[in-house]
């Protein structure tokens, strides 16, 4: 029988920047001595699609999968895969959700209706729900594309991970080019939660 494994599940749809989130995660996992195992699910990606990263860590892990009902925490960076991936997250678990919308083909081309209020029922279904509007904070770090890394910052703050941690993490994965903003992401986050 497996150990205390923690379970997160990063979700989104493509170009959000989930996978790179994972390995940041999975990185700073790495680095505090965890045995680490991580899992990508990537739907039609290139085309708003769903986007699915699973990061196991713990003194041993067996499995790269979540299953259901086993999630600790749901890192949600659109509103509606918050509510998608909600059977996943065990009863006392947390949920952090980007509040930000990205609309699906079928609602774009006006098949289906955009539901009301979603992050909204999520917070009602899960005590343990945080919504933070990263895309904006992303924006005034210098990059939309670094919200994913202000999700981060809000949760390492949440988990008790060492910010020191995450940055060398960062420092390690994230191009150079791109390095500067996503460390104020990441301490903007941080501060956040």
């Amino acid at each position: 029988m497996e150990e205390k494994v923690t379970n997160i599940l990063i979700v989104g749809v493509g170009g959000q920047g989930t996978l790179l989130t994972s390995r940041i995660i999975a990185q700073v996992a790495v680095q505090m001595g965890f045995d680490v195992k991580v899992s990508e699910i990537h739907g039609m990606a290139q085309r708003g699609g769903s986007v699915v990263s699973q990061v196991r860590y713990g003194s041993q892990v067996f499995s790269p999968i979540i299953s259901k009902g086993e999630a600790d925490i749901i890192l949600a960076f659109e509103k509606i895969e918050a509510a998608r991936w909600l059977d996943y997250l065990k009863p006392e678990g947390m949920v952090i959700i980007n509040n930000e919308r990205v609309n699906s083909l079928p609602v774009m081309s006006g098949k289906v209706k955009y539901p009301d209020q979603i992050h909204e029922k999520v917070a009602e279904l899960v005590p343990k729900t945080t919504i933070v509007d990263a895309t904006d904070i992303a924006v005034r770090c210098g990059n939309s594309r670094a919200a994913n890394v202000v999700l981060v910052g809000m949760l390492s703050q949440a988990m008790g991970i060492p910010a020191e941690e995450v940055e060398k993490a960062v420092t390690a994965i994230v191009p150079a080019k791109a390095l500067d903003v996503n460390l104020k992401a990441f301490r903007e986050g941080f501060k956040l939660a």
